[in-house]
């Protein structure tokens, strides 16, 4: 008798899921997630690339500098003037050495701005500089 009494006890025993640990992983995964993800960037302004060729595509490229075709000059989101792009280069460098610059240049923009900005950029150090065009 005490065994049938204790299978019934034992049946009628129900059994919790711990979620703690799951939610506690989920957790985890989404902060490496989160932290591992590269994110897009962008120059700030919408520009109309010029169309070439010959064009390459640059898988990483830690600085975009935007130029628009009334002369303005945008880094993330934010105006820059002529005179302090050399400045923010060298800040860029000195946080991250190796890094490369990228020009968004409008198809409108005058020559002599682009070239400008590729002198400040090159005057502060920076070795890896590209103008960004369309592949036809």
């Amino acid at each position: 008798m005490k065994s049938i009494r204790y299978t019934r006890g034992a049946r009628s025993r129900k059994s919790d899921i711990n979620m703690t640990p799951l939610i506690d992983m989920v957790f985890i995964l989404l902060i490496f997630f989160i932290v591992t993800t590269s994110f897009v960037r962008e120059s700030g302004v919408e520009v109309q690339r010029p169309t070439a060729q010959s064009a390459q595509t640059k898988e990483q490229a830690n600085v975009l500098l935007g130029l628009t075709s009334d002369g303005q000059i945008f880094v993330e989101g934010r105006a820059l003037d002529i005179r302090s792009v050399r400045a923010y280069m060298e800040r860029f460098l000195a946080e991250t050495p190796d890094g490369s610059v990228v020009i968004v240049a409008d198809k409108e923009s005058m020559t002599g701005n682009t070239v400008q900005v590729l002198d400040q950029c090159r005057l502060a150090g920076v070795k890896n500089i590209s103008i960004a065009a369309r592949k036809q």
